[in-house]
């Protein structure tokens, strides 16, 4: 079995309505961490070239969650905020960490990407 990594630097803000210490709109540098795996390697020796991870997750990220507010669509900041021509990425239920990252490995899973897991940390 073949493990590779790929770290992908995206900045967002959020809230998580009702929680004490996240409840309030603010911003994050993240970083989202993508595990791919093979149970064996290419022609050229790669579970998957890198440069098919940026054409596919890594432009996903920029273009939907890169600088962009990350929010439950039952918000009630949302009409606002689009009202204002703020650029929002919608989720049902809380945006915290764990939904950032289920929603990029949903999308790389469904893109066919080998992806085995996902994980979202902040990035200094």
């Amino acid at each position: 079995m073949f493990r590779i990594s790929r770290e992908i630097d995206f900045c967002y803000g959020h809230r998580v309505c009702g929680d004490p210490e996240c409840g309030h709109l603010h911003g994050h540098n993240g970083r989202a961490v993508i595990t791919l795996e093979s149970e064996q390697l290419d022609e050229l020796g790669m579970v998957l070239d890198f440069s098919e991870i940026k054409k596919v997750v890594s432009v996903w990220i920029d273009e939907q969650l890169d600088h962009r507010m990350l929010l439950d669509a039952s918000d009630p900041a949302v009409p606002e905020l689009e009202a204002l021509g703020e650029p929002l990425y919608l989720m049902e239920g809380p945006p915290t960490r764990d939904r950032i990252a289920a929603a990029i490995f949903a999308f790389a899973q469904q893109r066919g990407i080998p992806i085995v897991a996902c994980e979202v940390v902040d990035s200094l």
